[in-house]
């Protein structure tokens, strides 16, 4: 998959694609219903694929503090959708410019002059362009006109809902992963390198894996025994936590990750978080000695899980 962002970095037009746009948060099984859809018509038409995001994406562009939290990161979405067979992945960075764009222009300067765009898959509901005045309709005509197709993206149910990213972030919060993995076709997992941190885990004797998970919120916060993937073959049991530190004034949002039994350095190793089961949510500790006796009661909760959910077979 080619990442193009801006179209700036487009050279040239496109020689037809078939096209969708979203925030395909997380990739879950609604999303990849798309792909899928996407995928089959561009197989038809031997046109490649494209799949249009917005980084930010626009309620964190014109409403932050009311965004909702991202079930994953961008690096994420960009292994992702390469991993599902998409040829390009554009994203246009939202900004002042873009959102000042009417529909007419956005159809015009994006879709038509510069994606050369053949079929369009996009949900019914969808909106966009100054004040959300385009709509599915809009499109419909406005591909009359230019010459491209668009064609509803047909909505996944499960237990006679509606698989969505916000029914995922709903799940996670209640501590219903088995529900997240269902809606998402996968586990919830969270990826990243390993990175140095300040050492604290190591000084209070539970020595730690760092993955900076950036600026932006993430869905899942709070302490999770987990699964750690990607470190030769092995699948190894351990305790993460996710969050902002506040017993020691973190800033940023942090994955840390206790590997029991492991005392190997892995760092600048890329590796897979899969959340199996919230012990707690994220706590302040008046003291290190406190939050020392936490982390052991989690080790314990979290070693209690497996004993009761995992046989040794599996880590």
């Amino acid at each position: 998959m080619k990442l193009i962002r801006g179209l700036h970095n487009l050279s040239t037009a496109l020689d037809g694609c078939v096209a969708t746009i979203g925030n395909f948060d997380g990739l879950h099984l609604g999303h990849q219903h798309v792909i899928n859809q996407l995928k089959a018509v561009a197989e038809i038409h031997n046109l490649p694929t494209v799949v249009i995001l917005f980084e930010p994406q626009p309620v964190e562009f014109f409403a932050p503090s009311q965004a909702p939290r991202r079930l994953a990161r961008f690096r994420d979405k960009i292994i992702q959708l390469g991993e599902i067979g998409i040829d390009y992945m554009v994203c246009l960075q939202f900004n002042q410019q873009l959102a000042n764009l009417s529909a007419a222009e956005f159809v015009q300067q994006i879709l038509v002059e510069r994606l050369n765009i053949r079929h369009l898959v996009i949900g019914d509901d969808f909106r966009f362009g100054k004040g959300r005045c385009g709509d599915f309709a809009f499109l419909r005509q406005a591909g009359e006109k230019a010459g491209f197709e668009v064609e509803n993206s047909h909505t996944l149910l499960i237990d006679n809902e509606r698989v969505s990213s916000t029914r995922i972030r709903q799940c996670l919060a209640d501590n219903d992963l088995v529900m997240a993995r269902l809606l998402l076709g996968h586990p919830y997992t969270l990826s990243g390198r390993v990175a140095h941190g300040k050492k604290l885990g190591r000084d209070l004797g539970f020595p730690t894996i760092n993955l900076k998970m950036g600026s932006r919120p993430i869905a899942a916060y709070g302490i999770f025994a987990v699964l750690v993937k990607g470190i030769d073959n092995r699948i190894l049991r351990g305790v993460a936590s996710i969050g902002t530190r506040p017993t020691v004034n973190g800033v940023g949002t942090w994955l840390e990750v206790y590997i029991l039994n492991f005392s190997e350095q892995i760092y600048g190793r890329c590796v897979d978080v899969e959340l199996l089961h919230k012990i707690r949510d994220e706590e302040k500790f008046d003291s290190l000695q406190a939050l020392t006796a936490r982390i052991e009661q989690d080790i314990d909760a979290a070693k209690a899980f497996f004993e009761h959910h995992f046989n040794t077979t599996r880590a």
